[in-house]
C-alpha cells in the first residue's frame, strides 16, 4: 500500500474542510446551524393504544422515534379556503410527528370542525374529531409537551385534550386569543390563511353562549404535508 505524501495529504485535508464548510453554508445559519441540528437526538414518544376508544378511521401507530429539530409545513384545506401552518418539531416533536403521520394517512379528510368559541376568555376553532366534538380519535394517545411559559396568541395551533396525557387527533386554532392555562401542547403557528379563519368566525356560532358548532359547517377536505426543513 502506497502512502500519500505530506503535500498530497495537506491538499486533500484542505479540500475536505472547504467542501464541508461550503455544504454547511448552504444551510440557513451556516456551520452553527448544521452542528446544532445534527447534535439533537430523536425524541422517544410513547403512543399508547386506546382499545376503549378505537380508531375512528384505520391508522397505524406513529413511530416511537420522532425528529426533535426542524419544521413541518401542513396545509389544512377547508370549504372556507386553505390554511398553512408551520409546526415546530423542537417545541413538540411527538405532537408534530403524530399530526404529520395522521395527515399522510388521510385521517382528517372529509371531517368537520365541531366547535367554535368566541367569548371574552376563549376564541378558538376546534377540529380533529371524526364523529362529533371530542369523539372519534386515532386509537392512541400520548403525553403533553408543555412548559409553564406557554402562551396561545392568535394563529397558534395546539393539541386539544380531555385531561393530562390524552392527546390524540384533536387540535385547535386560536382565532383571537386564548386566556387558558399552559396545559395544551403548542405545535406551531399559522403562516397563511388568516382570511379563511376570519371568515369562519364571521359566519357565527350556532349557540347563544358563543361556544358550540359553527353556524355554517366547517369541513376539512384535506390535510397534507407541503414542506419540511431540518
Amino acid at each position: 500500500m502506497r502512502l500519500l505524501s505530506s503535500t498530497v495529504r495537506r491538499t486533500l485535508s484542505t479540500t475536505c474542510v472547504v467542501g464541508t464548510l461550503a455544504a454547511a453554508a448552504a444551510i440557513p445559519g451556516g456551520t452553527a446551524y448544521a452542528a446544532s441540528e445534527q447534535a439533537k437526538p430523536p425524541a422517544i414518544c410513547e403512543f399508547r393504544p386506546t382499545p376503549d376508544r378505537p380508531a375512528a378511521r384505520p391508522v397505524d401507530l406513529p413511530k416511537a422515534k420522532q425528529k426533535s429539530h426542524g419544521t413541518v409545513d401542513v396545509e389544512i384545506a377547508t370549504n372556507y379556503g386553505p390554511m398553512v401552518f408551520r409546526l415546530d418539531r423542537e417545541l413538540a416533536p411527538c405532537a408534530v410527528g403524530s399530526l404529520a403521520h395522521l395527515a399522510k394517512a388521510d385521517f382528517y379528510d372529509a371531517s368537520q370542525c365541531f366547535r367554535l368559541t368566541n367569548s371574552a376568555r376563549l376564541g378558538v376553532l376546534q377540529c380533529g374529531d371524526i364523529y362529533r366534538q371530542e369523539e372519534g380519535g386515532p386509537g392512541y394517545e400520548f403525553d403533553d409537551e408543555v412548559t409553564s411559559s406557554l402562551t396561545y396568541p392568535r394563529g397558534t395551533i395546539a393539541m386539544g385534550n380531555q385531561g393530562p396525557g390524552t392527546n390524540g387527533s384533536e387540535f385547535f386554532v386560536v382565532h383571537s386569543f386564548a386566556n387558558i392555562s399552559p396545559n395544551y401542547t403548542v405545535m406551531g403557528h399559522l403562516l397563511s390563511g388568516f382570511e379563511a379563519l376570519d371568515a369562519i368566525v364571521a359566519a357565527g356560532i350556532a349557540d347563544t353562549d358563543l361556544d358550540g358548532p359553527p353556524a355554517r359547517p366547517v369541513w376539512i377536505t384535506d390535510v397534507s404535508v407541503v414542506g419540511q426543513r431540518g
